[in-house]
């Protein structure tokens, strides 16, 4: 394995589902970590099969030398009804990622998203865009909670998200011109930049100065198509494979491992598949991605 100048992680969605909890449900937390030190891997971010006591995890962790990276927090920003419970929720998420040692908040707005909203309806098909009242609204909480973050010693890291309200290109770059740089950060993501209709290496390039954190996920980009031509959604889109990581989809890592070697970026990169663990054994394809990032950057190093 080449030496990695930043952090490389992997993230456990590769082996238990979030989103579709079939995905490697019957799979334990003790699976997950002794994978992840089998593979030389030194981070990882919560999941959901993961103990929640701070002190059985700190110790199972601390046993394998692998520190929890991050924890997804989900936010409802952009109603205002729900602002000061969110940021009461927020506080405690970052005072448990701090005990934890993280440094970053992985955290996404869910208000408009058809399966993250607990506002919406099982039987609605469709994202709701925010108006600018909730482009306000969001902008607002964001910046608070950003606030909160560097309390803790953290950074609020935005994920801009399939499925969600902020997942094209466009929304990308209102998101980071309208909040607050010192405070807001962004997680950059190659695979879900390509789903909401970005090249990854353009969002990663122009927004270099914010991003804090990122993750390395792959697509296969003629399942993609697929979906998008049939117009199914972001859930459906995992069912159907259209996630994998690293070299095993056709996303070109070259200009983004380039970019992060040039711009000398040490922070932490986590591999992220989400699919299917039974037809893409999560230690094997992480193994893959390895080393094919290794590869790209040994060719990078030989120029």
């Amino acid at each position: 394995m080449a030496l990695f100048p930043f952090h490389l992680g992997v993230h456990p969605i590769n082996w238990v589902g979030e989103d579709v909890k079939e995905h490697g449900d019957s799979t334990t937390f003790e699976q997950i970590v002794d994978d992840i030190q089998a593979l030389g891997l030194k981070g990882t971010e919560m999941g959901r099969k993961f103990p929640t006591d701070i002190e059985v995890l700190k110790q199972e962790l601390a046993k394998r030398d692998i520190q929890l990276v991050s924890q997804w927090k989900s936010v409802l920003f952009s109603d205002p009804a729900y602002r000061e419970s969110e940021l009461e929720a927020f506080r405690k998420h970052a005072q448990f990622l701090q005990q934890m040692g993280s440094k970053v908040i992985s955290t996404c707005e869910v208000g408009g998203s058809l399966h993250f909203d607990p506002r919406r309806t099982p039987n609605e098909t469709e994202i709701i865009p925010l108006d600018e009242a909730g482009w306000a609204s969001l902008v607002e909480g964001l910046n608070a909670a950003g606030k909160i973050a560097l309390e803790y010693g953290l950074k609020l890291t935005y994920h801009h998200h399939g499925g969600t309200a902020i997942e094209t290109p466009e929304e990308i770059d209102k998101l980071m011109e309208l909040t607050d740089p010192n405070a807001v950060f962004l997680l950059f993501d190659s695979g879900h930049a390509l789903y909401g209709g970005a090249e990854p290496v353009e969002v990663l390039r122009k927004h270099y100065d914010r991003v804090a954190y990122i993750h390395l996920k792959d697509v296969r980009t003629d399942l993609l198509k697929q979906a998008k031509e049939s117009g199914v959604d972001f859930v459906t889109c995992i069912r159907n494979g259209v996630f994998t990581v690293p070299g095993t989809g056709n996303i070109d890592f070259r200009p983004i491992v380039s970019e992060l070697l040039d711009r000398k970026y040490d922070g932490w990169a986590l591999l992220e598949g989400e699919q299917d663990p039974g037809k893409a054994p999560a230690r094997e394809y992480a193994a893959k991605a390895i080393e094919y990032l290794s590869s790209l950057i040994s060719e990078k190093e030989s120029e």
